[in-house]
């Protein structure tokens, strides 16, 4: 059982974030669970990089002296299974807002869907969504978004490690990418659909890695308070 110096002198937690709670959330849950089962005031807590309130899976989270280290596994390489489904895009990139033009897949076959990946390999440059928590003259760009206002963003160099196609069943496309810090899977669905002379959208979302820690070793916020405070 994992004592309170345990978790001052610093774990790695890996939590599977479920569908709806932000990560902030997820981060609480743990914060909450570790300070009443040990009587505590304060204690650190914290991710190793944000998923979005409509993606699931890997938060690494650390506490105490740990917490040093999220620079580290922010910076490692990432795994994301997800559904691209093309003929409509949205502001947000993703399910977050709806449909706000649509589009004809009529030539879209399986053939351009796998030669189109092709395109997004190696280093390429990408324009982060509207509707994220990156910020300019210090604000969060989705403040300026539901503001309605116009914002410039400048394009950003990530790295597309592998893109594969997993299943097509239109208007859905079911994909695996391995990509760099600093990679918006929404992004790259809106751009995939660019590249189709359609448009798409994110709607569906799971990080299965990052670095060498998989998915598979996570347990879910309940979980974790549950085996702590029984």
């Amino acid at each position: 059982m994992l004592t309170e110096e345990d978790f001052k002198n610093g774990r790695v937690l890996l939590i599977d974030k479920p569908l709806t709670w932000s990560s902030f959330q997820a981060v609480n849950k743990i914060k909450w669970a570790i300070k009443k089962k040990f009587n505590l005031k304060k204690i650190k807590v914290g991710h190793a990089g944000t998923l979005d309130p409509l993606a699931t899976g890997l938060l690494i989270i650390c506490t105490g002296k740990f917490t040093k280290k999220i620079p580290e596994f922010q910076g490692q390489v990432k795994e994301y299974t997800g559904t691209i489904t093309i003929g409509g895009t949205t502001s947000s990139y993703d399910l977050e807002t709806e449909i706000n033009q649509s589009f004809s897949t009529d030539h879209i076959t399986n053939e351009l869907i796998h030669s189109t990946t092709k395109q997004f390999l190696g280093t390429i440059k990408q324009l982060p969504p509207v509707f994220s928590a990156l910020k300019k003259d210090g604000k969060r760009l989705y403040e300026f978004a539901r503001e309605g206002k116009e914002v410039k963003i400048d394009a950003r160099e990530i790295e597309i490690l592998d893109f594969e196609i997993t299943r097509i069943n239109l208007p859905e496309i079911d994909f695996r990418v391995v990509c760099s810090k600093g990679t918006y899977i929404r992004s790259l669905a809106h751009d995939f659909g660019k590249a189709l002379n359609s448009g798409a959208h994110l709607s569906a979302l799971k990080r299965t890695k990052i670095g060498d820690f998989n998915v598979h070793n996570a347990v879910s916020p309940e979980a974790f308070v549950e085996s702590l405070l029984g």
